[in-house]
């Protein structure tokens, strides 16, 4: 980024960031002046990360999502390098396997929900102690269509979706009215954790969606930068889909 914004006063810290949509967030909220912290497991490729964000905007944390200690040295240091964390948007996610969940080896179930929701949870418990619950906020959740209704071969990515999504309503309840808590549900966005789903036949992918096209980051970049904004101040405990309407083909033939 060439020319930085005037500052907003406001620090995320968003997980999972070093590319894709966690990339697309970050850059959607450093382009409105937030400061943040980005983390990933990736060290060089976060680096290169906050080398393309502005490294007098946002730092960078390296390790794995399910991690305590991470979850702490990541709010830690934001609010050491910041002063504060007013944001935080949950994106670290992972999807190991593709297959009948009948057939699901248990322990990768255990892996699918530690990475997608405990560390969620983990990581909104910690900043809720170290800034918001004092000082207020927001946190967004990104969660997954495929946490709304099956989805063919992603089965346990789909049943950990759905339990963010209520973690979400859960959360808001318990942290209101201090802070707001949200998710967004995209549907196939374009990124290299999403390939599988469209690689070699984009075209085709694409055509089942009334938009015409599959996401791209910034898309759900937008959607949290207006989940972290004054204008959705009234808005907590819900998911807001970003799915280029393709859930408007439900039911139809």
């Amino acid at each position: 980024m060439t020319e930085l914004p005037e500052l907003s006063g406001k620090v995320a810290l968003v997980t999972g960031a070093s590319r894709g949509i966690g990339y697309g967030v970050a850059e959607a909220l450093v382009a409105r002046g937030d400061r943040v912290c980005i983390t990933g497991r990736n060290e060089e490729a976060l680096k290169e990360a906050v080398e393309k964000l502005g490294a007098d905007r946002v730092i960078s944390v390296a390790g794995k999502a399910h991690d305590l200690a991470h979850q702490s040295e990541a709010v830690e240091r934001t609010v050491e390098a910041f002063g504060r964390v007013d944001f935080l948007v949950n994106n670290a996610g992972t999807n190991p396997v593709f297959g009948p969940i009948a057939d699901l080896d248990l322990d990768v179930a255990r892996k699918v929900f530690e990475t997608n929701v405990i560390s969620a949870l983990g990581f909104a418990q910690k900043t809720w102690h170290a800034w918001q619950k004092d000082n207020g906020g927001a946190i967004v959740n990104i969660a997954s269509v495929a946490g709304l209704a099956p989805s063919p071969f992603i089965g346990a990515y789909g049943v950990s979706k759905a339990a963010m999504i209520n973690l979400t309503q859960q959360l808001a309840h318990e942290f209101a009215p201090k802070v707001r808590v949200n998710a967004i549900a995209p549907a196939v966005v374009k990124t290299k954790f999403a390939q599988a789903l469209y690689e070699g036949r984009e075209e085709e992918a694409a055509a089942a969606y009334p938009l015409a096209r599959l996401g791209v980051p910034s898309d759900i970049g937008g959607a949290a930068a207006f989940l972290t904004s004054a204008q959705s101040d009234w808005i907590t405990g819900q998911t807001l889909v970003v799915d280029g309407g393709i859930f408007l083909n439900a039911g139809v033939a």
